[in-house]
């Protein structure tokens, strides 16, 4: 908070994007949400089916997998409609997120697919895909035990996810597309919220950072990511 405000919006370096959850956003799906980070909206939702990949067939154990995407016209220019490897990377990232906080055996031979579509996208779409997601998949969840589909909530915490990097020599929280386009570093942090890491991703493009810097890093991702959990539950209240 003793950061000049330098950027777009006027916020400080160590300050969080303007964050708008509207659950319930669609009509059919199990769960959904809408998370409105700055300009970068994604619509996410939250379906069951009684069914299991192969590898889990006979278990009786449940799975969780997730499916990432960017519309056309998310971005300045249209893109093509594609499964690229960044689209594979970011859905397993969300995938590996959500499960750290599902109990894969309460599920009992269900499987739960998590949509993320980006509608818009101004940076940090991985981010706050994960964010919407949760609430979709809590959600989902409770209206799976509410209906008898399963017998008890899988969740066991929540997910909450920011990026952090070095731009300009200067450290920034909630990275949008300009500066995280010319960032010397970035990392994009998942964790629960008992404070636990889940998954870091990062790298440097011109600046190798140091161990005290990634520190300093992790200080605001963490700072960042109670403050998200923070909005989950209010959203999770309304």
């Amino acid at each position: 908070m003793s950061q000049k405000p330098l950027r777009a919006l006027g916020r400080a370096a160590d300050e969080m994007r303007p964050l708008r959850f509207t659950r319930r956003y669609t009509r059919h799906a199990e769960g959904s949400a809408l998370v409105e980070l700055g300009e970068t909206w994604v619509l996410c939702t939250a379906s069951l089916e009684e069914k299991v990949p192969n590898f889990l067939r006979g278990t009786n154990r449940g799975w969780l997998t997730a499916e990432y995407s960017m519309l056309p016209r998310a971005t300045i220019r249209r893109n093509q409609r594609s499964n690229s490897s960044r689209s594979i990377e970011i859905q397993r990232l969300i995938g590996r997120s959500l499960r750290s906080a599902v109990n894969l055996d309460a599920l009992k031979g269900h499987t739960v697919l998590i949509d993320c579509d980006v509608l818009q996208a101004d940076g940090g779409t991985r981010t706050a895909a994960i964010n919407g997601a949760y609430l979709a998949l809590h959600d989902a969840m409770d209206m799976a035990v509410r209906e008898r589909v399963i017998e008890e909530n899988p969740l066991h915490g929540s997910v909450a996810a920011v990026s952090v990097g070095i731009c300009s020599a200067q450290f920034l929280l909630d990275l949008d597309y300009q500066e995280d386009s010319g960032a010397e570093a970035d990392i994009n942090v998942v964790m629960n919220d008992v404070g636990h890491f889940i998954e870091l991703q990062g790298t440097a493009e011109g600046h190798a950072f140091r161990r005290q810097e990634l520190d300093v890093l992790l200080d605001w991702a963490e700072r960042g990511i109670q403050y998200i959990i923070g909005r989950q539950r209010k959203a999770l209240e309304s």
